[in-house]
């Protein structure tokens, strides 16, 4: 969207001094031609944007000039960076706030002409984030985590495992990592003696405590979230493990795929698979969505949940 690159163009040659075309376009991810027609768009608006040529040359704004990004504070800029990069902050959390201040004082510092795009754009685009049939996992720690890991502070965490048994940990928190709307605190821990991945939705406390630490300067959050998130996802497995067992209809393919199968058998007409559905929380939630195309076998417990549900139901309609 043009106007992105317009506001990024300001952002980037007011916060540096000045840049080459070159650079704004792959910073950007546009074409260098592009670059230079946004340049000429901003010198029209009034804007006096420089561009000088030759090695120590670049695109600048006049000496003197400002267009009052300045007044964004720190914290209200890593926001807008951050949210440029995808991470959604809640609207009522600290940091929507501070994403939602920091685009105020942006709206103000420029031309006419943008603001009426941004007032049009905010009548015709709206972004819900909220799922449609269950609620977003709460995350009550997530301010206190990003505090710490920009101020480069060590914490001292509850942490819930999957089996609800809390531990006592203390953490050097290396970077926060967002999985399809899911956060994970990527950490040292003192207790294990080394890396480890934590879901920020089971923190039941986090502490900040005096004492800094360093990121190790060869230490990369992506080569290491990259590295490790297969063996990860398949220590989650491990750990999260709840096996059910349905009896499907053959013929529900499109079904059997939507399923992580462990074990798969066969009855007359039908498939009995034993799925994995991770927690008994989980089951719960997607036994009741496959009632009209299997029948759980187990567990017992599972089984009883559903009969309470149906009954339930039953007593309700008729």
């Amino acid at each position: 969207m043009r106007l992105h690159r317009l506001i990024g163009i300001l952002l980037l040659v007011e916060s540096r001094g000045k840049m080459k075309a070159s650079d704004l376009a792959a910073a950007l991810e546009t074409s260098v031609r592009s670059i230079y027609r946004d340049i000429d768009v901003l010198a029209e608006a009034g804007i006096p944007m420089i561009s000088a040529p030759g090695p120590s040359g670049g695109i600048s704004l006049m000496e003197g000039y400002t267009v009052n990004l300045r007044q964004l504070h720190g914290d209200e800029m890593i926001q807008l960076y951050l949210t440029g990069m995808g991470f959604q902050s809640g609207r009522n959390s600290e940091s929507g706030l501070k994403l939602r201040n920091a685009l105020l004082k942006l709206e103000k510092s420029l031309p006419a002409a943008y603001q009426e795009d941004i007032r049009k754009a905010q009548n015709v685009f709206y972004f819900d984030d909220t799922p449609w049939w269950t609620e977003q996992n709460a995350v009550p720690c997530l301010e206190t985590l990003r505090a710490a890991l920009w101020k480069s502070q060590k914490i001292s965490v509850q942490y819930r495992k999957v089996n609800t048994e809390i531990s006592s940990r203390l953490l050097l928190p290396y970077g926060l990592v967002v999985k399809q709307g899911d956060w994970y605190l990527v950490a040292y821990c003192e207790e294990a003696g080394g890396m480890r991945t934590f879901k920020c939705e089971r923190f039941e406390a986090v502490q900040l405590l005096e004492e800094e630490y360093g990121i190790p300067m060869e230490f990369s959050l992506e080569k290491y979230w990259s590295s490790g998130e297969e063996s990860f996802k398949q220590s989650r497995r491990a750990e999260e493990h709840y096996p059910v067992i349905l009896r499907i209809e053959k013929g529900k393919q499109e079904l059997v795929n939507r399923l992580e199968v462990i074990h798969r058998g066969e009855e007359e007409g039908f498939l009995v698979l034993t799925v994995n559905m991770y927690s008994y929380e989980n089951a719960c939630l997607k036994a009741l969505a496959l009632l009209t195309d299997t029948e759980i076998l187990e567990p017992f417990l599972l089984r009883e949940y559903i009969k309470e549900k149906v009954t339930a139901l039953q007593h309700k309609y008729l």
